[in-house]
């Protein structure tokens, strides 16, 4: 059966506000992790973003949370090569993972994070939601289904957020909404709801916050 994918609208004015209040109380950096032993206890929800090298994850996390330099930017694919943890408050976890597909990067290097990526998505307990990062030039490709498939297979609900909205003209958006939901259709853990962002301008921005504080 085919599901229908809508666009998240922008949050009422009492549920932005709070949201708003959540990010912009205590958000540090806990640690970044290389190794599935190095996890923090699963002792609070957590959310994680996941996303091919260089979609613009950091600076997504940078966004919500009003805060330039908490997660690490770069314009080389492959830095991000831990699962970086941030403290939300002690409310819960925001979970940087490392991108997948192209990075320069040793092969050798690539297949570990690659492999703990893995291992994280399929076996963290308390893990409410991947948020599936998608270019929005370039919609969705070969290599993210590759995770989707993973988000599938270990029951993980996941939505996707598009990146880098700015970037497109006004009308170029809708072939890019019109493909994505023609690919989510092979994923059951889809969330049939789609987040339309830019980091630099902040759209979408409040939405996604809204989200997020409403996940127990």
């Amino acid at each position: 059966m085919k599901v229908t994918f809508s666009v998240v609208p922008e949050p009422e004015r009492e549920e932005a506000e709070a949201a708003r209040q959540l990010f912009a109380g205590p958000v540090d950096f806990l640690k970044g992790v290389v190794a599935m032993n190095g996890l923090p206890p699963a002792d609070r929800p957590e959310v994680c973003f996941a996303g091919r090298s260089n979609v613009g994850k950091s600076s997504l996390i940078n966004a919500l949370t009003g805060r330039k330099g908490l997660a690490r930017a770069s314009n080389t694919p492959g830095r991000t090569q831990e699962i970086n943890y941030f403290t939300l408050g002690t409310r819960s976890y925001l979970v940087d993972l490392p991108g997948y597909g192209f990075a320069k990067a040793p092969v050798p290097v690539v297949q570990k994070w690659q492999a703990l990526l893995k291992a994280y998505l399929g076996g963290r307990p308390t893990l409410r939601r991947a948020f599936c990062l998608i270019d929005s030039r370039h919609g969705i490709k070969p290599v993210d289904h590759e995770i989707m498939t993973l988000l599938d297979r270990s029951a993980v609900p996941f939505q996707v957020v598009l990146t880098k909205a700015d970037k497109l003209g006004p009308n170029a958006i809708k072939p890019v909404l019109e493909q994505v939901e023609t690919e989510l259709q092979k994923h059951p853990a889809a969330f049939p709801q789609l987040l339309v962002t830019s980091a630099d301008k902040g759209q979408g921005i409040a939405g996604l916050r809204t989200i997020i504080a409403g996940l127990d």
